[in-house]
């Protein structure tokens, strides 16, 4: 019988379960993990995992209104703002106002932008291998398609939903 519903089927009842093996939990100390890996891997560059996946969507998509750079990394418009002002005082990114709508404002990835995303590129990798070594590699494929089965199936809840 669960203690708060007082309902003997209640579906998942994670309060239960030790802390460390709760889905959030595990989600979020993954992320961690991956984070530190990136900044060891990437320190000499100076580029944070947010950084440099505006860097890699700007040299994917070229020229872009700010608001969809930010549908496409998946963060919110202010927080890509900041990012994209701190890449511009180190002069990897220039921004401007659209000629079409002087309310937007659109950025472009600089040739020294480019340069950096193509140094930081081996260690980006290394922490991705990082992140996955423990895992056999014949099941690497399969997590990283469950880990987007959950971030798809999901993404409409998001405060930042992914798009395009």
């Amino acid at each position: 019988m669960s203690a708060t519903t007082g309902d003997d089927d209640a579906p998942g009842d994670w309060r239960l379960r030790p802390l460390q093996s709760r889905p959030g939990f595990l989600i979020r100390r993954l992320h961690q993990i991956h984070v530190a890996l990136f900044l060891e891997e990437c320190a000499s560059e100076g580029l944070t995992p947010v950084q440099y996946s505006v860097l890699t969507a700007l040299d994917q998509m070229g020229q872009v209104e700010q608001a969809a750079l930010s549908r496409a990394v998946g963060v919110d418009r202010t927080n890509v703002a900041e990012v994209i002002a701190r890449l511009e005082r180190r002069r990897f990114v220039r921004r401007r106002l659209s000629p079409d709508d002087g309310r937007k404002k659109l950025a472009v990835l600089t040739e020294l932008g480019r340069a950096v995303l193509k140094r930081v590129e081996q260690g980006a990798a290394r922490a991705h291998e990082r992140t996955l070594a423990a895992l056999p590699e014949a099941r690497r494929e399969s997590f990283l398609d469950d880990l987007a089965l959950l971030v798809e199936s999901n993404n409409a809840i998001s405060r930042s939903p992914v798009t395009g």
